[in-house]
This record gives C-alpha cells, structure tokens and sequence, in this order.
C-alpha cells in the first residue's frame, strides 16, 4: 500500500508532540508500506533526512511562530498550497492520505486535490479540537469564530478520523465520517528500569516542553515558592525554550529563586530522560494539551505527575488521582504548589503505583497499539491495498 503522511513540521528539524508522533507512524508503517512524508523544508540545501522513508518538501521552511508563540497564518497557506498542487498531480499515486488535522489548510488542500483522485482515501488525525471560547481566545471575536468555522467544516472532509483523546473525539460535530477514539498509544521506548527510582532527598521536580503561553511555564515559579514553604529543600528544572521563556526568567528572578529553578534550555534527550526517572514528579501546568505525552515519558519511569485541570486539557486524562500523579483545580500558586507537595509526599508508595499503573496500561499507550489500528483502519478504506 502506497501512503502519503501529510505534516508542515518533522522532528528532529521541529521539536514538538506532533513531529514525533507523524515520525514515528511514518517509520512505523514504512517497515510494511511504501511511505513518503510530505512537509515543509527544514534543513539546508545540501542536507537529506536520514529516515527510511520517502520525503517531499511542497513549500520551503519558515518562521512558524509570532514572538508571542502564536502560530502564524502564512506558513500553513504556504504548505495547504503546496500540498494541493503535490496532490493534484500525484494523488492518484496514493491509497491512504493520511493527514493531521492541524493548520487545517493541508486538508482543504488535501480534499480539494483528492476529488480528481477518487480511490484515494483521506484520513485525518485530530490531535486536538478547540472549542469556540478558545478560538475566541486565541484570535479574538472575529477571528476565532472564523477559526472554528474552518476546523468544523475541516472535520466533514475525511473518510476517516482518529482523534487522539476523548476530551476532543467527544468535541468533533456530528457527520458520516468514521471516527476512532481509541488511537491514544504514542510511547515508542519508555526505557523501563526493574523498579522506579527511591524517592529523591532533597525533593526535585521537571518541567519538560515548549515555553509557550499554553503551557503556562510561567505559573511555575510562583508555584514553587509556596511548594517550597512546606519542603524547604524543594528545587525545580525546566527544560525546553520559546517565547516565553524571557518571562520565565523575568518570574523566577522576581520570585528570587534562581537559586532554586534551573532553566538550562534544550538538552540532550538522554539528559531529559535521566532528570524525570529521578525527579520526585513531572509538573504540567498547561492550560491547553492534544494529549501530553510528558506525562506517560514520566510515569514509565515510575515518576508522578502534576496537571492542571481545564476544558481544554487532555493530560489530565491520564492521571488517576493518587495513584500515578495529581490534578491541580488550577494553575494558581496555592493549589498547583499544594499538588506538587502531595506528590513529593507520596513518597516511595507513589512511585511504585505510578511504575504499576503504567504496566497496566502500557499496551493501550505503547505506538504498537495505534499502529495496529492505524492499518486496519487503512485496510477497511483499501480493502485490496
């Protein structure tokens, strides 16, 4: 079976949930497939992916990002574009289009392309559907109902839908489209330990992810200092970057811990898995997350994490409370510094409940599982693929 990937960014050239997520099913299905990833170029001239698929680029690489980490409009026109007239000329080419929803416009493009190449299938992926009060958020009045107007009439246009949670499959408007709830594996290598890491003394939590304004990195700090006036010894290391990480620094010196938070940027990956197999839990105070696979790297390793309630944050769905990790009621200093506290005092007895949860589990969560799914739901569209 011949299988188009359709995706704007590719890790490692982009570093985010979602590049890893279309890599990592493209690596996947390319040991059975043929498989090429359609995205922007992200790397010079002279330089070739080295991954065991095909790749065509449709438009060049740009910035993807304003200062205040919202994604800009020109980028996904730029790639929906390109993607319309790839597949205008090679659609037919293709059994399986298989897209992210978002920046939506590679499925208008897709769509538009794909009426000309009638046996190929569209299936789209929805790792996130926002509601109208966030899209008002986002963009504002005008623009945000312009916004969720373009993502519901985007979620009529496939033949088939995965959505990568129930918090947002239970959002997607009623249509004949197929959708699959249950595409929730991304784990590809926990590196599981025999047992979890002894609790550390003195306590240490990890932020790991992009600093922007959803995942709220900057309620940190704040959220440290009251943690801290219960466990004085309490320190804290955020990993990651973007354009709100000047902010980060503006609060963690306001709060006078720096000292206390280390903010060493992007790191190695092994640096990263190291620092959450020892950490006493993995904070998450996103206010907005498709999925939070952050929290499932944490867990593996038998580490608890801290989320934040919200409407529109699907990690919470992986956290039973007090047993692999706490849901904040928010991000205030008050209640995300408590969670934090009842997390390090969860000791040793959380940690092997986390490690235990996570082996009742890993089967649904590990990639195999989606992978699985993922074919026969390419096999049900192309029954002679």
């Amino acid at each position: 079976m011949k299988v188009a990937i359709l995706y704007d960014c590719m890790f490692p050239y982009t570093v985010g949930g979602g590049e890893r997520w279309y890599v990592n099913v493209a690596e996947r299905l390319s040991e059975e497939h043929e498989v090429t990833y359609v995205t922007l170029k992200q790397w010079d001239a002279d330089h070739t992916p080295d991954v065991p698929f095909r790749v065509v680029t449709v438009a060049p690489g740009m910035e993807l990002y304003t200062e205040d980490g919202r994604r800009r409009i020109g980028p996904p026109l730029r790639y929906g574009f390109g993607v319309f007239k790839y597949l205008l000329r090679h659609g037919g080419e293709y059994d399986i289009v298989h897209s992210s929803a978002f920046p939506y416009f590679s499925v208008i493009g897709a769509k538009a392309a794909l009426v000309f190449h009638r046996r190929t299938k569209l299936v789209v992926d929805w790792l996130e559907v926002w509601s109208l009060d966030y899209w008002k958020g986002y963009l504002g009045g005008i623009g945000g109902r312009v916004g969720f107007a373009i993502q519901q009439f985007c979620a009529r246009l496939p033949d088939y839908s995965f959505a990568i949670s129930k918090l947002h499959a239970d959002r997607l408007p009623g249509r004949d489209v197929t959708v699959n709830t249950g595409l929730v594996g991304e784990m590809v290598d926990a590196r599981r330990p025999d047992k979890p890491a002894p609790a550390p003394d003195p306590p240490r939590a990890v932020f790991a992810g992009r600093h922007i304004p959803e995942k709220n990195v900057v309620a940190l700090p704040a959220a440290i200092a009251h943690a801290r006036e219960s466990l004085p010894g309490l320190t804290l290391t955020v990993f990651g970057d973007g354009p709100e990480r000047e902010r980060l620094i503006a609060e963690i010196e306001r709060a006078g811990l720096a000292d206390v938070i280390d903010a060493p940027g992007f790191v190695d990956a092994d640096v990263v898995h190291e620092a959450l197999r020892t950490a006493s839990c993995m904070v998450l105070p996103s206010i907005r997350e498709g999925y939070g696979l952050v929290v499932i790297e944490a867990v593996a390793q038998g580490t608890p994490s801290v989320v934040v309630a919200g409407p529109d944050n699907a990690a919470a769905e992986f956290i039973d409370e007090g047993v692999n990790g706490f849901v904040a009621a928010s991000a205030s200093p008050q209640a995300l510094g408590d969670a934090i506290v009842r997390a390090v005092h969860g000791g040793d007895e959380l940690r092997e409940s986390s490690f235990d949860w996570y082996d009742e589990h890993n089967e649904l969560l590990s990639i195999d599982d989606s992978i699985v799914k993922i074919k026969a739901a390419y096999a049900e569209l192309v029954p002679n693929g």
